[in-house]
């Protein structure tokens, strides 16, 4: 290879060549230095080893320059300009003295991040959303070199921050919840409170301008309470003010009332003693007190204590000096003063010690004197009602005395009191439904039940007229809702009357004490005891229980005498109509049993509907005979409590089995076989009568046996009668609802049969048998509850026995197949054919309450 040189000697020593024809000959100068040191060659420029001068790297000799003895002429060299892509794409490049500097563009990165970039060590995008640069609160988008964040309702971008999606503080708008409200900021969403004290208008939604805050009054909130009892409670704006009744106070003066610091009564005796005189009863009570005179003695100034004013005086210093009329004793003028001042002082709250004084009054009168025991009981019910507070919720008040034992019950608009309210005097009870009362009285209403000692004896059992011989058989009772008219309740009070001596025989009856008037008395009858209205609910040798449709004075009587003769015509009735529903339940057994029946017919639950209905009521006819056994009469009770439980079982699982079917017709189903399968309607069928016969069994094991109407059957006590009346009405209320169902499963076939006037026969003799076992089966035990009359009890009688009867008109007689089936028997002809096929293959859909033929196309 050879090349043009030109040469040039220059001073300092040193030969300068430049190529002309290197194909790089532009780029300057080569220099060759015969004596080269390390400042030959001048600024930015150095030695070679083989006596050259060369410039420092990133440094050049520009064109057409010539060195001078002071510089070799060496420049920067712009590798930026000169060099294009010298650092990569995705870079920026940056020229500096002697050198240059490569860097990222914003959003790339190197891939050996421990080399400069360059075209080995290229920029490439970074994904920023690897980072989660938008936060939990967006989504991200990664571009070139860039990303995008979409943010989420509620979050704002904001570059500098991190994350970038941050949150709208929505609260900073002051008015965005309304007035007298808090909101409170949360990601990407806000919430908003009422302050203390205020509530929205619309309590289910949250505050806002247009459902603002307001005010709420907690004094109103009855169930809350806030102040707790005793107390006063005053609505202010965003708060309330607590302060106790008249009477009471705080534990705490320093805190209001509230249910953490109640409001007590003040006990005024002790801190006052000596607050009512000499000689007085002082009776503390919630909120006040009371002055009173003990036994024996009455306030001299009537029925209100004054202060320093009311002293007790005795009954006998009263007596002497009351100047009664010529035809009134002072003991009468007494009580009619003592009525009369309670006339005058109506409104007036009395202490219940001055109701517990109208016991005394009683030794005021004698023997058999029913005008001034008259006079007493009215003196009572004004007490009581003076002793009887106003209230919105419920009070109970007793009052056990010597002389009166008391019972008081009142309940106001805001009670939430059972339907049934008990009250107790003695060992004497009053069961009444003062729910019912109230409702009809605004919503209030007090009741009393209470004795007076000794009032047996003036109001004796003379004033009650008949024939047999009487004595009085219980203490005299009193009950009384004032305010109310008793005379003629919708629903029976019930009274649990304690016998003084258990009867050797007689009669008890249930009477109450009817005023009258004093001459000549209502009806032209003086004032008596009566039964009107009154009869024996329940009757124990030692005790009775009376239901009234009235509230007056009460008690019991005792008539001696022969007990109310049997009614042979209704045992002769009974023990008739049982027989011949036992002779057609027999004929309906030995049907099901020995006909032949179409093989896709299931008379399981039939047959053993029969046998149970069969066993009852063969035992019931029995269940006289063996009171004398305890085992037998136990075992008999048992077995008819099976039998007769059973037999509903079975009505329902008949109902059941009919219902299914129906629904197969509706549906134009082929019914190969009715019902459900023999195992499980015999483990239903008896399963569950025996698991309620032995758990009524486990529980009260005396519940079976001879009972008071001297028959063997379930005991009154414990109300274990509900053994056999909660199964029987559950079974029933099912049998409703299977019946119901039935029928609306049985219209689209009702609406589609119109043209099959054989077919619509059918379907109505279907429905008449659904509704005739309905009846037979069901309804005839609610006859049972109404044995007040001959009519009900008659019929009770005949529907009840006749039970196998209508079984057996019903599935056997109405029966086309049944009825062929007899004619052949009738007519001895059981190996002949008849024309048409046989019947056990007849295609009637007449079957007993079943249709189970073939779909037919």
């Amino acid at each position: 290879m050879s090349a043009v040189v030109n040469i040039a000697l220059c001073p300092g020593g040193f030969y300068v060549y430049q190529p002309m024809s290197y194909p790089y000959y532009q780029q300057g100068y080569a220099t060759y230095h015969y004596d080269c040191k390390p400042d030959s060659c001048g600024p930015l420029a150095k030695c070679m080893p083989d006596g050259g001068c060369n410039c420092e790297d990133g440094y050049e000799i520009p064109q057409n320059h010539l060195p001078t003895p002071a510089s070799f002429g060496c420049v920067d060299i712009d590798e930026c300009q000169r060099t294009t892509g010298i650092c990569g794409p995705n870079s920026n490049c940056k020229n500096t003295v002697g050198s240059y500097i490569c860097t990222c563009l914003n959003g790339f990165s190197v891939a050996d991040p421990t080399l400069p970039p360059g075209t080995s060590n290229g920029c490439t995008d970074i994904d920023e959303c690897l980072a989660n640069i938008c936060g939990q609160y967006g989504s991200c988008t990664n571009t070139i070199g860039s990303y995008v964040c979409n943010c989420n309702e509620g979050f704002h971008i904001q570059s500098d921050a991190t994350p970038v999606c941050q949150d709208n503080d929505e609260c900073l708008t002051s008015s965005i919840c309304g007035p007298d409200s808090i909101c409170t900021n949360t990601p990407g969403a806000y919430t908003c409170g009422c302050i203390p004290g205020h509530a929205p208008t619309d309590q289910s939604k949250e505050p806002s301008m247009t459902n603002i805050c307001t005010d709420i009054d907690e004094c109103a909130d009855h169930v809350l309470n806030i102040c707790g009892a005793n107390c006063n409670c005053t609505n202010s704006i965003g708060s309330y003010n607590c302060t106790c009744l008249t009477g009471y106070r705080v534990d705490n003066p320093h805190v209001i009332a509230s249910i953490a610091n109640p409001c007590n009564d003040i006990d005024e005796f002790s801190e006052t003693p000596g607050l009512c005189g000499n000689q007085t009863v002082c009776t503390n009570a919630p909120g006040t007190f009371y002055c009173s005179c003990p036994d024996g003695f009455y306030p001299s100034t009537g029925v209100i204590w004054k202060a320093g004013i009311t002293f007790c005086k005795s009954l006998e210093d009263i007596l002497d000096e009351i100047k009664p009329n010529k035809d009134k004793t002072k003991e009468r003028a007494f009580l009619e003063n003592l009525g009369e001042d309670l006339k005058n002082n109506t409104g007036v709250l009395l202490p219940d010690v001055m109701v517990s004084g109208v016991g005394t009054l009683t030794s005021t009168s004698s023997e058999g004197d029913g005008e001034t025991g008259s006079v007493i009981l009215g003196l009572s019910e004004q007490l009581v009602v003076a002793m009887t507070p106003s209230t919105e919720t419920k009070i109970k008040k007793e009052m056990h005395t010597s002389t009166v034992d008391l019972s008081l019950v009142a309940i106001g608009s805001l009670s939430y009191d059972s339907k049934s309210s008990s009250l107790s005097a003695k060992e004497y009870e009053m069961k009444i439904n003062l729910e019912d009362l109230a409702r009809a009285n605004n919503g209030s209403v007090s009741a009393a039940f209470l004795t007076l000692d000794g009032m047996e004896s003036i109001l004796s059992h003379q004033y009650f007229k008949t024939k047999n011989v009487t004595e009085m058989y219980s203490d005299v009772l009193t009950a009384i809702i004032p305010g109310i008219n008793t005379t003629n309740l919708t629903e029976p009070v019930n009274f649990t009357i304690q016998h003084k001596e258990v009867p050797d025989n007689g009669m008890v009856t249930c009477v109450y004490w009817e005023a009258g008037e004093a001459k000549g008395g209502q009806n032209g009858e003086t004032m008596r005891w009566s039964d009107e209205g009154c009869w024996v609910a329940y009757s124990h040798k030692n005790y009775t229980v009376c239901s009234c449709s009235h509230l007056s004075t009460f008690a019991l009587i005792m008539q001696i005498g022969e007990p109310v003769p049997q009614n042979d015509f209704l045992e002769w009735l009974n023990r008739i109509c049982v027989i011949i529903g036992l002779f057609f339940l027999a004929l309906a057994i030995f049907t099901f049993l020995l006909c032949s029946w179409n093989p896709k017919i299931n008379n399981t639950a039939r047959l053993h509907l029969c046998l149970n209905l069969f066993f009852s009521q063969l035992l019931l006819l029995w269940n006289d005979k063996y009171t004398d056994n305890k085992l037998a009469c136990t075992v008999m009770a048992g077995l008819l409590h099976f039998f007769i439980v059973a037999s509903f079982v079975w009505m329902l699982l008949e109902a059941l089995q009919l219902h299914l079917l129906v629904r197969k017709l509706s549906q134009v189903k082929v019914i190969q076989r009715d019902g459900l399968p023999r195992p499980l309607l015999y483990l239903i069928g008896y399963g569950v009568p025996f698991v309620i016969v032995g758990v009524s069994a486990l529980m009260y094991s005396g519940g079976y046996g001879r009972t008071e109407a001297n028959v063997c059957w379930l005991s009154e006590k414990r109300n274990f009668k509900w053994a056999l009346t909660g199964p029987v009405i559950a079974i029933l209320a099912m049998n409703c609802y299977l019946f119901g169902a039935t029928l609306w499963s049985l219209r689209p076939t009702l609406a589609n049969i119109k043209s099959d006037i054989s077919q619509s026969k059918d379907t109505k003799l279907i429905l008449f048998k659904i509704l005739a076992q309905f009846v037979i089966l069901g309804c005839t035990w609610i006859l049972g509850l109404y044995q007040t009359n001959l009519f009900f009890q008659v019929a009770f009688i005949v529907l009840n026995s006749q039970q196998g009867t209508f079984l057996y008109i019903v599935h056997c007689v109405l029966n086309k197949e049944i009825r062929d089936e007899y004619v052949k028997w009738l007519t001895c002809s059981f190996n002949k054919t008849r024309e048409g096929g046989s019947v056990r293959n007849a295609p009637s859909v007449s079957e007993d309450l079943d249709i189970p033929q073939e779909h037919r196309g």
